[in-house]
């Protein structure tokens, strides 16, 4: 049996036999939930972790190794291991689905147009795994890329993971959410799912991409998680596609 201080015990509905390095996976996994490591740390070399854990060097290698492709850990050759951070999200654009027709996506703003307390209805309420009626931000914004509104935002919250946001935390963060997330709320976004659906314009989308009542609008509903699968966030995103299109890459 793996030693270890502070080993962590396997879920209920874990495999009854696990890898041993997917149990290191999941040691090292546990202390990112923990907040030993926060984004943008750099976490013990694999020899240190090794001896932390009396296991091979070998064995902490594969451990990172799938940590890293699945995007929580980095590797910098030369530096070591760090945890992955949405920091640098101004200029990455993490998990931005629009891109301009001609040319590469070189400008974005984000500007804020509203945040305020709301009640979820059952189906948004759903989508978070949380009762209807449950508290939540609901923040409204607009992408414009290359100096031209693109996108219409509403994004929903859960008000329990989100205490304490206001207007002068999302402007002094320039808008830009997952960052935010990260280092206001230590909400970190691992992975999303998107559903893609056609719509016609209307109502307050309209209004604030600029387009006449009726043309065509892509609309992405994006929920957001963090560990362990939990859901912290529903996006519904209008966009117009006049000048821009949805990219999807697949490996």
């Amino acid at each position: 049996m793996l030693k270890t201080r502070g080993y962590m015990k396997p879920a209920a509905n874990a495999p009854a036999f696990q890898p041993l390095y997917r149990q290191i996976k999941s040691l090292i996994t546990q202390s990112l939930v923990t907040g030993e490591w926060r984004p943008g740390d750099l976490i013990p070399s694999e020899i240190e972790l090794a001896g932390r854990f009396s296991v091979s060097q070998g064995t902490v290698r594969k451990a990172i190794g799938e940590l890293a492709g699945e995007n929580l850990l980095v590797r910098q050759q030369g530096k070591g291991t760090f945890v992955a951070s949405h920091s640098e999200e101004r200029s990455r654009f993490p998990y931005l689905s629009i891109s301009p027709d001609r040319g590469a996506l070189v400008s974005l703003a984000a500007i804020l147009l509203d945040c305020r307390k709301v009640k979820l209805d059952s189906a948004f309420a759903r989508r978070l795994d949380l009762a209807s009626g449950a508290g939540a931000f609901l923040i409204t914004r607009v992408l414009a890329i290359s100096g031209k509104n693109a996108v219409y935002e509403e994004v929903r919250l859960p008000a329990t993971q989100f205490k304490g946001l206001t207007v002068e935390t999302i402007e002094r963060h320039h808008c830009m959410l997952y960052s935010m997330y990260e280092s206001e709320f230590e909400v970190r976004i691992l992975h999303v799912d998107e559903q893609l659906k056609a719509i016609a314009a209307e109502g307050v989308a309209a209004r604030h991409l600029g387009v006449a009542k009726g043309v065509p609008l892509l609309t992405i509903e994006r929920v957001a998680y963090t560990y362990a699968d939990k859901p912290v966030e529903l996006r519904r995103s209008f966009c117009n596609t006049r000048e821009h299109h949805y990219r999807n890459r697949i490996v």
